[in-house]
């Protein structure tokens, strides 16, 4: 795949500069040996469904034999989630262990997290570990210039693109024709094979499967003979939901399809036909065979490497996604196919298991500073998982903020705090106060059934509604 340097005229390399290498830390390469503090390779899929791992697969014609594999051979969190389902906002959480309202990235694109908040990859840094940023940073899209924290920089503007990308590598305009999803993992193997005497942090940030997805062309006639199974919410006829629900599920989101839809809005949709056969959703599918690849080959260069048994793994989504459930294709909504998230965390002699306590986006960066031996900064608002990862007891949650805030993109979505149980979800919209939607996740896990005013729901619906102002004032919401 060809690479054509590009120079860059002030290259923002001197971004990393407030950042020090911090104090000599014991070898980690595999010419220096173990080392006592471990490695981390974290790989961020964009937009990927839950439901796409383990047993009971959506999709099991779907062949992901790497993230199968991570997933049996490690630990897979049954109940992940995202505290705000939209991109850049859950990328600047993974970083922080921040909740949006806290670090300020309310968007995508267009803000960057603020240089007062610390991230992970800066604290393990300055603690000693060599760090790597591969793929989409998405905010501020802007700039693709080296972000603090990292020793070693490749990302794109914004969204970027599938096929032959503009990337800036530490600082310099490389122009590279190639597959997105191939070219990020050759840049992270070959960095992983590095010789190095420090411990070390790869973040390999996909931009697959993001829609409009595009597959790489060795997979692009696969899956022909899938049938796509229709899912239950499909049938949603958001018949008492809140009225623009009805109206974004029947005509889109965008402005311009907002500003076309036919008044009045009905109380209820009528019956739809499902796809089985959808080619956007096909395509969608396709392009997580090369995301796939991509898991195979960084787990075969750490096993090559020797570094497989002092290497952390984490694989998840930085949102998750809408496949046809609730007749949507988006995220940013309350429903559990925007909030769930796939989650694995394997390598470094964890015994497989499963779990169902709760996880966070919030809860990486203090597990990675947890396992490193390093303290939690007190401000973070997430946990560390480390004790569910070795199977030790630890408290748990039983219930989380769900928050986002409204963007010109998608105008029709209004702003959201919502608290999701372990049983049930209070959703409310404070741009609108009158729509509230309950449900019971134990007889409604479809979310069809809205029992926000019904008479027999008024006591759990006032219980809901105090858990939900608690995390408001815990977690420090404006108000």
């Amino acid at each position: 795949m060809r690479r054509v340097v590009i120079p860059v005229a002030g290259a923002v390399l001197g971004l990393l500069a407030g950042i020090g290498p911090g104090c000599d830390s014991s070898p980690a390469g595999p010419t220096g040996g173990p080392s006592p503090r471990p490695n981390f390779v974290v790989i961020i899929a964009d937009d990927m469904a839950y439901g796409l791992l383990g047993s009971g697969r959506r999709f099991p014609f779907l062949p992901l034999p790497n993230l199968q594999g991570l997933a049996a051979r490690g630990v897979l969190f049954d109940n992940a989630f995202v505290t705000t389902s939209l991109c850049s906002p859950s990328r600047a959480t993974l970083l922080s262990g921040l909740y949006a309202h806290t670090h300020g990235v309310l968007a995508n694109e267009s803000v960057e997290l603020p240089a007062t908040v610390a991230t992970y990859p800066q604290i393990l840094q300055r603690a000693g570990y060599e760090t790597a940023f591969v793929g989409k940073w998405h905010m501020d899209a802007q700039t693709d210039a080296p972000r603090p924290g990292f020793d070693y920089w490749v990302s794109f503007r914004g969204q970027g693109v599938y096929e032959d990308p503009l990337l800036n590598e530490n600082g310099h305009a490389v122009k590279r024709s190639g597959y997105i999803t191939d070219l990020l993992t050759e840049y992270a193997v070959d960095w992983l094979k590095q010789s190095r005497t420090k411990p070390f942090l790869l973040i390999l940030s996909h931009k697959a499967p993001h829609n409009p997805a595009v597959p790489a062309e060795r997979h692009a006639a696969a899956l022909t003979d899938a049938s796509l199974p229709e899912p239950l919410s499909f049938a949603d006829t958001y018949e008492g939901k809140p009225a623009w629900e009805r109206r974004y599920a029947r005509c889109g989101g965008t402005p311009a399809a907002y500003a076309q839809c036919p008044d009045p809005q009905p109380d209820r949709l009528p019956p739809w036909a499902w796809t089985s056969r959808d080619a956007p959703r096909l395509q969608y599918l396709r392009t997580l065979l090369a995301l796939d690849d991509s898991v195979g080959s960084v787990l075969s260069a750490l096993d090559s490497q020797g570094l497989a048994r002092s290497t952390y793994v984490v694989f998840l989504s930085d949102n998750g996604l809408f496949l046809g459930e609730h007749r949507l294709g988006d995220k940013r909504l309350a429903y559990e196919e925007s909030l769930r998230i796939p989650l694995v965390i394997g390598g470094a002699d964890l015994t497989p298991r499963r779990v169902s306590a709760m996880a966070l986006n919030l809860d990486l960066a203090p597990t990675a500073l947890d396992l490193a031996g390093l303290s939690v900064p007190a401000d973070m608002q997430g946990r560390s998982l480390a004790k569910l990862l070795r199977g030790e007891p630890a408290p748990v949650r039983n219930s989380f903020l769900y928050e986002y805030q409204a963007e010109s993109f998608l105008p029709i979505v209004p702003d959201i705090l919502a608290v999701r149980t372990a049983t049930r979800k209070y959703v409310t919209y404070p741009s609108r106060p009158s729509d509230l939607e309950l449900y019971d996740l134990l007889t409604d896990p479809s979310e069809m059934r809205n029992l926000a005013g019904r008479p027999e729901w008024a006591a759990a619906q006032a219980d809901l509604r105090q858990a939900l102002e608690r995390l408001i004032v815990e977690t420090g919401v404006p108000q």
